[in-house]
């Protein structure tokens, strides 16, 4: 259930970011799905380094 959550929060943040710069709709896409895959990766990467140490 993080992933998804982290993939929305990056998409959040991609797409406000873009509309400061003045990116038009393809840029507030494409800057939303950027964010939200990088924010997915570093969840998943936090998540198996907690299980391998058994914080989880």
């Amino acid at each position: 259930m993080l992933l998804p959550i982290a993939f929305a929060f990056g998409m959040i943040l991609g797409w406000q970011r873009a509309t400061r710069r003045g990116g038009d709709r393809l840029d507030k896409w494409q800057y939303g799905i950027a964010h939200g895959i990088a924010f997915t990766l570093v969840a998943l990467a936090l998540t198996i380094l907690a299980r391998r140490f058994g914080l989880i």
